[in-house]
């Protein structure tokens, strides 16, 4: 693989799969978006931007560069429906545990999350998921697909628990569910400046956490190159303390970044979520030093 196609822009030595504790594993896939395209892009600018990311981190004092990252070509496209490519995630998450690898995925469209939950569930049977994002994703189906984006945690929730945060709208389907079934959403406008509800949100987690995290769950302030954008979202440094509280309070077993929607010109969008996946690596690696 080329340098300037690793994460962070790593070399192959430093990110050699041989000695690599974390993979990042892009699955550049969108075929179930309904407003606007370009997550298929998504990875790769996520990648590109790394380069430009510092693997040093005062603060912590962790050298990304020193800790095994290893980028996977990106997974290839299942053209014969989503649910296929689901089932092609999970194979792909699998193997990557299977050596011992954490993984985190980059998308994509959020329906992909799904493939990536039933691979670590088996691995971590008490497993939960920590979901960021603008919206609940949890409608039975969406245009017809029970794997579309707009179904994805309806899928998780077949898996295992979860929690959502930072969710700004939802359908009436999605309001009797949640009602019904008494899942935690923790809405932004509930939240915002604020920390009395973190633990709170955990309390609802298992020991052992998959997070996924959908780009829109920060506000188009930041994050603008999101297909569906919502007013009202999660700041840089709140969503970073939230972060960290979790990531002491949790073992964070795997993660994904999704829903990128590269925007010509807009560049400082695509760093922002190479930063994010950047710091994610970063707690993992505090949590396990």
């Amino acid at each position: 693989m080329s340098v300037g196609l690793n994460f962070l822009g790593l070399s192959t030595r430093e990110c050699s799969v041989d000695t690599a504790r974390y993979a990042i594993v892009p699955v550049a896939y969108e075929g179930t978006v309904t407003y606007g395209r370009g997550t298929k892009n998504g990875p790769a600018a996520i990648t590109a931007a790394s380069r430009e990311v510092e693997t040093f981190d005062p603060e912590s004092g962790i050298d990304l560069a020193e800790v095994g990252i290893y980028t996977l070509p990106e997974v290839e496209t299942v053209t014969t429906g989503p649910e296929q490519m689901v089932n092609r995630v999970e194979e792909v998450i699998a193997a990557e545990l299977e050596q011992g690898r954490t993984a985190v995925m980059l998308g994509g469209e959020h329906s992909i999350t799904t493939g990536a939950v039933r691979a670590y569930k088996k691995r971590y049977p008490r497993l939960s998921v920590l979901q960021i994002d603008a919206h609940l994703d949890l409608r039975d189906s969406y245009q017809g697909s029970p794997y579309s984006h707009a179904s994805v945690m309806r899928r998780v929730r077949e898996v295992c628990p979860h929690v959502a945060v930072g969710v700004r709208n939802c359908s009436a389907e999605e309001k009797q569910f949640i009602d019904a079934e008494g899942v935690p959403v923790f809405w932004a406008k509930d939240i915002l400046g604020r920390v009395d509800w973190y633990d709170r949100c955990l309390g609802h987690l298992s020991d052992e956490v998959y997070l996924t995290f959908d780009l829109d769950g920060l506000d188009p302030s930041i994050m603008p190159a999101v297909g569906t954008p919502e007013p009202g979202g999660m700041g840089w440094y709140e969503t970073l303390d939230f972060l960290r509280h979790v990531f002491d309070k949790k073992k964070i077993v795997g993660a994904d970044v999704v829903e990128l929607a590269p925007i010509s010109g807009l560049s400082y969008a695509d760093v922002t979520a190479a930063l994010l996946v950047a710091a994610i690596i970063r707690m993992m690696q505090i949590a396990v030093a």
